[in-house]
């Protein structure tokens, strides 16, 4: 212990960040490892059109140029004998609650990133061995316990152990101390800081600050003068600095959105109403789901060329209803998209959320006597639908085979950055305190066993 001891500074924190690598491809290849073991993977939402897009690969397939955001079509061109698997995010959120689960052993402190990435604070795990045992043991049991390559950073801080995680990929452990910081980050670009994207960097070359280095030394008072206070951050970090700390709890969401990328380009108005009306079902569900309420309406629209545009719309009263969501989601489309000009993906995301018990509604005598029925039967077809499934009940309008239905397919859909399976508690996979597999290699056997079957 006393040895374990001395690895930890006297004052400060220690803090890892666990990325699992190529995480979708991993998983299909830890459950069916006689398919897919070492092969050139990817992940598509429409693999039969080969016009979907990549959404992540293995590393056999990024060896051969395969890249997320990739068209499949692109990707089969540079490998032929790509492996195009749709997404089964149900997987992904059981071996997600499980790897976060490994690292709740060695910490209380653990704060979720994403569906596949986490930051651990084991300041007060020394009785757990070193930082570096600490991270070994458990890059160990999540490659026996779940067939899954993971790479760790270990840090003073969240910014320079999530730098440090990206450095060794797959299956890599490094540290990154603050004396590292000059030899190992100061001449890498801007762009390689971890929160600086491409139009931060791109203004900070037009001041002449290329890299890391010259950021770290750069005036302060006139990064404050570009950026706000966001330049004395990126100073900060620059020079490795970072004082936020591992929350382990999970806050109010800040917006609830859904997109769904369309096989083909749409154009015409009753499509794209029908779009909307299967993202708003599904945006008002989570919305209700955690006791909330919109003010505003986003949309996001992308173009066949990948342009990005987002319209947004404040409602008059704050709302969980679908109807009034998909309804503004349609006036904002209309207003902004002319001349029926064609569109690949389509989007709806809610903002300036609130509790629904903080928000009072103002309604007129006529929306007064209704709202308590519309309540009402909101909450009878969620009961339905939490008890039968997403497709028990539905309006006619939503009937369909179009990528915006499978939004109700909790199987197939997900992002990496929607974590509701995480708000309640970190397992879904516990009900009445007893768990339904004993350990992480019970989730491959039941999923092998299911995969037999189907045969």
């Amino acid at each position: 212990m006393s040895r374990a001891n001395e690895s930890y500074p006297p004052a400060g924190r220690v803090i890892l960040h666990m990325d699992m690598n190529a995480f979708y491809c991993s998983v299909h290849e830890a459950v069916q490892p006689e398919l897919y073991k070492g092969k050139p993977l990817a992940v598509s939402g429409s693999v039969e059109l080969r016009k979907g897009v990549i959404v992540t690969s293995s590393y056999a397939a990024r060896n051969r140029g395969v890249r997320t955001g990739m068209l499949v079509s692109q990707a089969m061109k540079l490998c032929p004998e790509l492996i195009v698997i749709r997404p089964d995010f149900d997987l992904y959120r059981k071996f997600s609650n499980a790897f976060i689960k490994i690292a709740l052993n060695y910490s209380p402190l653990v704060e979720v990133m994403s569906i596949d990435e986490c930051f651990v604070d084991i300041t007060g795990s020394k009785q757990f061995g070193s930082p570096m045992e600490i991270a070994e043991e458990i890059q160990r049991r999540i490659r026996t316990e779940l067939s899954l390559p993971c790479s760790i950073g270990i840090a003073p801080n969240k910014l320079l152990a999530k730098m440090a995680s990206d450095m060794k990929k797959p299956n890599g452990i490094s540290v990154l101390r603050y004396r590292d910081v000059p030899q190992v980050l100061w001449d890498k670009p801007c762009s390689h800081l971890y929160g600086v994207g491409e139009r931060t960097s791109e203004k900070l070359k037009r001041m002449d600050i290329h890299s890391i280095g010259q950021l770290a030394c750069s005036d302060e008072a006139e990064l404050v003068k570009q950026f706000g206070v966001i330049g004395i951050w990126l100073k900060e970090a620059a020079n490795g600095r970072d004082t936020s700390v591992v929350n382990p709890e999970r806050e109010q969401n800040k917006s609830i959105g859904h997109t769904t990328t369309l096989p083909r380009n749409i154009a015409e108005m009753p499509e794209v109403r029908k779009v909307f009306l299967n993202i708003a079902d599904q945006v008002a569900r989570r919305l209700r789901r955690q006791g909330l309420v919109a003010h505003t309406v986003q949309i996001v629209i992308r173009t066949p060329d990948m342009k990005t545009v987002t319209r947004s719309g404040k409602l008059p009263s704050p709302t969980e209803m679908a109807d009034e969501i998909y309804r503004e989601a349609c006036r904002l489309f209309e207003m902004n998209w002319k001349d029926e000009k064609p569109v690949r993906l389509l989007g709806i995301t809610l903002q300036n959320l609130q509790p629904k018990e903080e928000s009072p509604l103002q309604l007129d005598l006529f929306e007064y006597e209704k709202q308590p029925k519309k309540e009402k039967l909101n909450q009878i077809v969620d009961e339905l639908r939490n008890k039968y499934g997403e497709n028990a009940v539905l309006n006619a309008g939503m009937l369909g085979d179009d990528p915006s239905a499978l939004i109700r397919n909790h199987k197939v859909r997900g992002t990496s950055l929607q974590l509701d399976h995480l708000r309640n508690k970190y397992l879904d996979d516990f009900s009445g305190g007893t768990r339904l597999f004993s350990t992480g290699k019970g989730i491959i056997e039941k999923q092998r066993d299911s995969y037999r079957n189907l045969r």
